[in-house]
């Protein structure tokens, strides 16, 4: 079982309860899934989190815990969160309203876990939200994996990164601090390239975009429909764009988490 050596609680904020699994120990790292929920993939990246020496901690939003990345699965996840009014699909210049319930989780896994601060990590229809959460001080490490919300189908939705003009401000003033961190595939439509040229002129260069090659013919032969970079289409192998991907993301948690790693 993919969560079996989790502890599943529940957090409620502002009246709404969700369930958090949680595992290891050192400072907070929130994990957020992709649709179609906290999968096998999302679970093993959360336990490199916690080998490094940090709280993983998955928020339940929605989906089937455990569950396989599957069509059926997906459809099943992304049906229900489509007609949510917690998640902002189609409008631009907005802050999904889950974000704020994910603030008081952070918070509240700051206090339980003590450390310099947390790291996020949001994945596609989450992604956006590690960029929501970077509004609180405590966020020392936000990664945003493939952010797709808003649903890139005209040219504002293509720029527009799933905050309100005040979050995004917010954001900007403080990333010199903590910087942004974001991955994408460069054929992902998804995640266009026109949001990352966002965030760059938002941020300038406390954004740090990692973009992997998915076009026809690229030397790693990554399919030009990628789009998971730490999950389903990452490739553990030494070398591999995606890997050096996985290992940015994780030494930017550690560095800014625990510290750095001990020569030898």
């Amino acid at each position: 079982m993919p969560l079996s050596d989790y502890v599943e609680e529940a957090f409620a904020h502002d009246g709404r309860e969700r369930r958090v699994f949680r595992r290891g120990t050192g400072p907070a790292v929130v994990v957020i899934a992709e649709i179609p929920g906290i999968t096998p993939a999302v679970v093993a990246f959360a336990d490199r989190v916690v080998g490094m020496g940090c709280t993983a901690v998955l928020p339940h939003l929605f989906g089937t815990p455990g569950g396989a990345m599957s069509v059926p699965n997906t459809l099943r996840s992304l049906v229900p969160a489509c007609v949510s009014r917690e998640f902002t699909i189609m409008a631009t210049g907005r802050t999904s309203p889950v974000v704020e319930w994910l603030r008081a989780l952070g918070r509240h896994e700051h206090e339980r876990c003590g450390g310099p601060g947390i790291g996020v990590v949001g994945m596609c229809f989450t992604g956006g939200f590690a960029l929501g959460m970077a509004v609180d001080q405590r966020v020392l490490a936000p990664v945003a994996s493939q952010p797709s919300l808003p649903f890139a189908l005209t040219a504002a939705q293509k720029r527009d990164v799933g905050l309100s003009d005040e979050d995004l401000a917010a954001v900007a003033a403080r990333t010199p601090d903590a910087g942004v961190l974001g991955l994408r595939f460069t054929c992902d439509r998804l995640c266009p390239d026109e949001r990352f040229a966002r965030l760059g002129d938002e941020l300038g260069d406390a954004f740090v975009g990692v973009e992997i090659d998915s076009s026809p013919g690229n030397p790693h032969g990554i399919p030009r429909n990628a789009h998971s970079v730490l999950t389903e289409h990452l490739v553990d192998e030494p070398g591999h764009p995606t890997r050096a991907a996985l290992d940015r993301v994780l030494d930017l948690l550690r560095t800014r988490l625990v510290g750095p790693a001990e020569p030898g």
